[in-house]
């Protein structure tokens, strides 16, 4: 295996702002610490989180990359002091505080997955920031049981696919909530139960129609704002809500009363800043209970479109649209 090369292209922001201020920069290749690996990168994720970073407003935690991207997928080309889970020349797939945009990229190895059979390399570097996302709140947080009915709202998002299909393997039944009929055909595609188009229809009414009045066990939200109260008349008696994003606000004018009466609980969380070892947990978790599934392939990202490092900024023009559906891939 050939060395690796001592500088590499990446991606940096060359100030706060729109697509435009990400540009190709030369970087010295990161050296892995202790239980580290290098990964050369083959695909790397885009998610929202790198759009509020980019626009100055999600700054990295302490100690990552200044780069942005948060999950990458490659070969392991060089590893730290004591790390011992992969092999030289593996195929993975893992999460990264930030620094994914890059032809190099630094892991910790207990928060790296093994490249599912199957996969290709697009798919992979889609994979780990959604998978561990939706992992850890809908099954974890959200304690979600066979039987029971999930309400994804931005169903065709990279989390609303893959909580889809990981909600359906685990046997519950599905809503989303989209803008289109083309997001909602791809939804119902994938297994969802019922899809909502909340431009054209009252979620509520419709969420309540489709479970004969009871309401929604769980809510995955990623708006907030004014779907706060909205969530609390949607789910049902002993309801759980759990907020991952606030696309529609932080704030919002709530009658908690309805959290008394329906003994609801409302809980949320950031996946970035916690520590390696809450990443690992949860990645111990899923390689034994999720991988299984998509190494038979019951499991797989919804890829919407791939372009080369180099053009990250229309990857970003592309998100900021929100006509996609599944994830946005960077290529190496």
């Amino acid at each position: 295996m050939e060395k690796p090369p001592a500088r590499m292209t990446a991606i940096g922001i060359s100030r706060p702002g729109g697509p435009e201020v990400l540009v190709p920069q030369f970087r010295p290749v990161p050296s892995p610490g202790p239980r580290e690996i290098l990964i050369k990168v083959a695909a790397a994720g885009v998610n929202r989180p790198d759009v509020l970073q980019r626009s100055g407003s999600y700054p990295p935690p302490p100690g990552a990359s200044d780069l942005p991207g948060l999950e990458v997928a490659g070969e392991v080309v060089s590893l730290g002091e004591g790390a011992g889970k992969y092999r030289l020349g593996d195929n993975v797939m893992s999460l990264v505080s930030g620094g994914g945009y890059a032809q190099y990229c630094v892991a910790h190895e207990s928060i790296a997955i093994p490249v599912p059979t199957g996969f290709s390399m697009i798919e992979a570097g889609a994979t780990p920031e959604t998978l561990v996302t939706v992992w850890h709140n809908v099954f974890e947080r959200g304690a979600l049981k066979a039987g029971e009915t999930l309400l994804i709202h931005g169903g065709s998002s990279g989390i609303g696919t893959m909580a889809i299909q990981l909600a359906k393997a685990f046997g519950a039944r599905t809503i989303v909530t989209v803008g289109s009929k083309e997001k909602a055909d791809a939804c119902l595609g994938l297994g969802a139960d019922h899809a909502i188009n909340y431009k054209l229809q009252d979620f509520v009414a419709e969420v309540k129609a489709a479970t004969a009045g009871a309401g929604a066990d769980l809510i995955l939200d990623m708006v907030g704002g004014n779907y706060i109260e909205k969530n609390y008349d949607a789910a049902a008696l002993e309801g759980r809500i759990v907020q991952i994003a606030f696309l529609g606000g932080a704030k919002a004018t709530v009658n908690f009363a309805r959290l008394m009466m329906k003994r609801l609980h409302h809980t949320g969380s950031t996946l970035r800043p916690r520590s390696v070892a809450d990443k690992a947990a949860m990645v111990a978790a899923i390689e034994a209970r999720v991988l299984p599934l998509m190494r038979g392939g019951r499991i797989k990202p919804l890829i919407d479109s791939s372009f080369p490092l180099e053009q990250a900024a229309d990857a970003h023009r592309r998100m900021e649209t929100g006509a996609h559906v599944g994830k946005i891939v960077l290529t190496i």
